[in-house]
C-alpha cells in the first residue's frame, strides 16, 4: 500500500486550508471504500501530518490535530499541500521544516501536489522554477513577483509536470483530487467519487472564471501611464507605435519595459482590457455579440470570436448563455 501525506501548516493559513484538508481527506478515503467494496485493495494509507500537535485556524474557531508528525515519516509517495493565505511573502514558523521535508520527499521519489496558494509552499522549495503552475488567477502577480521563475499558468485548471501538480483557485481542488484518484486508482473509482461528491468530472480550465486585474504595483511610472492610456481609450484604434512616442521610448525598450512590468506585451495588454469590457457586457446586459464587439473596439468577428476564446476558453455566445440568463 502506498502513503498519502496531507500536510497540516502551523501558520499563514485560511478558511480555505481546511476546505482543502478535510476534502482531500474526505475523497481518498472514500476512494478506498469503493475499492474495498470491490474486493481490491486500498490504494493509500491516508495521514495527516504537521509539525505541531494541534494547528488552529480562524483565530482558534476551528482546530486539525495532526495524526502524525513530519518526522515520523520516512517514506511517502504523495504530499498533498493545501491551500494557503494569498498575503503570502515568506515562510514562516513551522512551514520552513515543512518546505525542507517536502524537497527531501521529492528527492526520494515522492511525487507533490499543491492545491490553490498552496503553490507558494511548493514554489518555496525551489521546484517548481523553470516549470509550469497553476493558481488562483487573484494570487498570480503575488507569485511571479516572488517565485519570477515559475511559468505561472492561471488559465489552465490542472497542471502536471515531472511529478509535481499543482491547480487554480476556489473549490477547483475538487477536481485536481479526481484528476489524482484517477491516475493512482482508476477512471472507475474517479467517476465513482465525481458522482458521490457531484464534482464535475474533466474540467481542464479556469480561464472563464478569471477577472483580469492589471498590475501595477511595478514602480514603472512609463508603463503605468500607458496603462491609463490603454484602459481610458481601449475602443479607439491604437497605434503602439504612437503610443511609445507618446512617452518618448522607443518602441522595442517600450515593448521591453511594458512585459517586463505586466507580463503582457501592449497587444495582449490591450486584448484582455477589450474582453474584459466584453464579458462585462455579456454579464449584465442584452446587448447581442455583435454590438458588444463594436462596443469594444473590434469590427472582425472572426477576430473577435478567437480573441474571446483564446482569454477565456469559451465563444462569446458560450459565455453569454452561461452568465446571463436574462439574455438567453
Amino acid at each position: 500500500m502506498k502513503h498519502l501525506t496531507i500536510l497540516v501548516p502551523d501558520a499563514q493559513t485560511a478558511l480555505s486550508t481546511i476546505s482543502c484538508i478535510v476534502g482531500a481527506y474526505d475523497f481518498f478515503t472514500r476512494a478506498n471504500e469503493f475499492r474495498k467494496e470491490n474486493g481490491e485493495r486500498p490504494v493509500f494509507k491516508v495521514e495527516l501530518a504537521g509539525v505541531s500537535g494541534r494547528s488552529e485556524f480562524a483565530n482558534g474557531l476551528v482546530a486539525i490535530m495532526p495524526q502524525t508528525d513530519i518526522s515520523s515519516i520516512r517514506k511517502t509517495h504523495l504530499i498533498i499541500i493545501p491551500s494557503m493565505t494569498s498575503e503570502f511573502k515568506k515562510a514562516v514558523s513551522g512551514n520552513l521544516l515543512l518546505i525542507n521535508w517536502i524537497e527531501e520527499q521529492y528527492k526520494n521519489g515522492a511525487e507533490v501536489a499543491s492545491m490553490c496558494s498552496g503553490a507558494f509552499m511548493l514554489a518555496s522549495t525551489g521546484l517548481l522554477n523553470g516549470r509550469n503552475c497553476s493558481i488562483h488567477w487573484d494570487s498570480a502577480d503575488n507569485l511571479k513577483s516572488l517565485f519570477p521563475e515559475v511559468n505561472i499558468k492561471t488559465e489552465k485548471l490542472i497542471t502536471d509536470e515531472h511529478g509535481l501538480y499543482t491547480n487554480g483557485g476556489g473549490y477547483s481542488f475538487l477536481n485536481l483530487l479526481l484528476y489524482l484518484i484517477e491516475k493512482y486508482y482508476d477512471r472507475q473509482t474517479a467517476i465513482y467519487c465525481s458522482k458521490i461528491f457531484q464534482v464535475e468530472i474533466d474540467r481542464v480550465t479556469q480561464s472563464d472564471f478569471a477577472i483580469f486585474t492589471p498590475q501595477k504595483s511595478h514602480g514603472d511610472e512609463v508603463v503605468k501611464k500607458a496603462q491609463s492610456y490603454l484602459e481610458d481609450n481601449f475602443s479607439e484604434k491604437i497605434s503602439f507605435e504612437d503610443l511609445s512616442q507618446r512617452f518618448a521610448v522607443g518602441r522595442r525598450n517600450f515593448d521591453r519595459r511594458f512585459v517586463k512590468a505586466t507580463g503582457n506585451t501592449p497587444l495582449e495588454y490591450l486584448q484582455r482590457i477589450k474582453i474584459e469590457s466584453a464579458k462585462k457586457a455579456f454579464e449584465t446586459t442584452r446587448k447581442t455579440i455583435n454590438e458588444v464587439m463594436y462596443e469594444v473596439g473590434y469590427a472582425d468577428l472572426k477576430t473577435f470570436r478567437e480573441v474571446f476564446r483564446k482569454i477565456t476558453g469559451m465563444s462569446p455566445l458560450a459565455y453569454r448563455n452561461k452568465y446571463n440568463r436574462d439574455a438567453v
